[in-house]
């Protein structure tokens, strides 16, 4: 009878998804970012290598809790995860490769709404007695469009605490890390326990407690500690990954052309997996898009809770810093990824999620396969758990701005997070996807819809900056160490 009920939820789930990542959505959010693209002139590419330096050199002054630097470190540990080595797998194993062109084409124009978000997020925040920064799509929402709007900023702030709780937060994390752990010391699962009415390997079972314990460490020390840990597990990992994408692919130069002749053919003509010629033009688009905003989050409203914490007077400056965050998550990162998948050809080989980037590393890279297993494991263990943490200071957010500020709410939302992540490795990879899927749909709306009414808002605060020559130079300017 259980058995019957979860397959019938599961069912309803698959459907669900498809509904809110229909047409409708996939429209919005590249019509927001196209509009917001070309309103300011493709900022995204004028003002890149300004953005870049901006990252990494953080601002003298300003109120907030923790540097540019830290504010992206965090957003960025909530965004680089699971979504860049198995979301990315699992949507070319869904739509074939054309969904990494629809993926990188999303992220392109993501990345003015990123800037509109990082922008939106300093002009709007408020800050308590206590110094504590509030800010984050439902204070722009609220603030910005007035407080008769407030209903929609509760709408978002429910769906963000479900997004962390329920979606790319806890089940997918945790489920990627679990997998990437039992597929290295016990594939065959030879070694298993009955857990919840099913059989896992003990490697599993193992991983998720010792990482229950991780996270309730952290998360208890709040922001800062968050964005202490993210600051150098983030970049480290980052460049620990991006290095071995690199080596496969320079190891495979001569198949990178025919690679991407495949991506973008693939992009309009669909996967033969998948059926014939629009239908999987759809679903490559679909599963593109889907999983491109899982993984940098551009349009859901999420990295702007962390950008509004940021040490910064100017809304611009940190709306510049946030937009990278897109640029390095999706155009570099998970085009590594993909282009990795899609040489090695281990993107059509019947495998599933954290598998198929596996076998591609086992067999791109020029190591015994298990070097790359433990390589790959390591990235992804460390990815996912800086995912954890900062959706898990997303989701108190929102709580507190849904309860007032509740402590024993938040609280209990602390714990209900700490037992989801306990649950995570025993829920089904299909249905893991799926939900995370419909509620980060859920909360693009209201965001989406918040941008659009506050877009004006948006092009004076860039008109009043770039047109000051004298802010951007001095912003440029390096700092000078004071005389002792």
């Amino acid at each position: 009878m259980l058995q019957v009920i979860l397959q019938e939820l599961n069912r309803f789930i698959t459907w669900f998804d498809q509904v809110v990542w229909g047409p409708p959505l996939i429209i919005l959010i590249l019509s927001t970012g196209i509009y917001l693209s070309v309103r300011m002139g493709f900022l995204q590419i004028r003002h890149l290598g300004k953005a870049l330096k901006f990252m990494v050199k953080n601002e003298n002054g300003g109120n907030g809790e923790v540097t540019s630097f830290g504010a992206l470190c965090t957003a960025m540990s909530a965004t680089i995860g699971t979504g860049n080595i198995v979301g990315v797998a699992t949507a070319l194993a869904a739509g074939g490769p054309g969904a990494l062109f629809w993926m990188v084409l999303a992220a392109f124009f993501g990345m003015a709404t990123k800037y509109a978000e990082g922008v939106l997020a300093i002009k709007y925040r408020t800050i308590d007695g206590d110094g504590h920064v509030l800010g984050g799509p439902f204070y722009y929402i609220e603030n910005g469009m007035g407080v008769k709007w407030r209903w929609l900023a509760k709408i978002f702030a429910f769906f963000g605490a479900g997004v962390g709780l329920l979606g790319i937060g806890t089940f997918t994390q945790v489920n990627g890390i679990s997998s990437a752990v039992c597929n290295f010391f016990d594939p065959e699962k030879t070694n298993t326990i009955s857990v919840f009415g099913g059989s896992y390997s003990i490697a599993t079972v193992i991983a998720g407690l010792i990482l229950t314990v991780c996270v309730g460490l952290v998360i208890i020390g709040g922001l800062k500690r968050i964005a202490q840990v993210s600051q150098i597990v983030v970049p480290f990992m980052a460049v620990l990954y991006f290095g071995f994408a690199f080596i496969i692919l320079v190891t495979h130069l001569g198949a990178i052309p025919a690679a991407v002749v495949s991506i973008v053919k693939s992009a309009f003509s669909g996967s033969a997996l998948a059926g014939g010629a629009m239908g999987t033009m759809i679903v490559a688009m679909q599963k593109g898009i889907a999983r491109g905003i899982f993984s940098n989050e551009a349009g859901l409203g999420s990295a702007p809770i962390a950008a509004a914490a940021a040490q910064t007077k100017s809304p611009v400056r940190q709306g510049l810093v946030s937009m990278t965050g897109t640029f390095i998550d999706t155009i570099v990162i998970c085009t590594m990824t993909g282009l990795s998948i899609v040489v090695t050809g281990t993107w059509n080989t019947g495998l599933e999620g954290v598998a198929i980037t596996t076998a591609a590393f086992q067999k791109g890279l020029p190591f015994p396969p298990v070097v790359a297993s433990v390589v790959l494991m390591v990235c992804l263990v460390f990815f996912a758990f800086t995912t954890i943490l900062g959706w898990n200071y997303y989701g108190e957010r929102c709580i507190e701005y849904l309860f007032n500020r509740n402590r024993k709410v938040v609280r209990g939302y602390r714990w209900l997070y700490i037992l989801a992540i306990f649950i995570g490795p025993y829920m089904t990879v299909q249905a893991v996807w799926n939900i995370a899927d419909i509620f980060n749909a859920l909360m693009a709306f209201p965001n989406l819809i918040a941008l659009a009414a506050l877009s004006r808002v948006v092009f004076a605060e860039t008109k009043a900056y770039f047109g000051n020559a004298d802010d951007v130079k001095e912003d440029l300017t390096p700092e000078v160490p004071a005389e002792s």
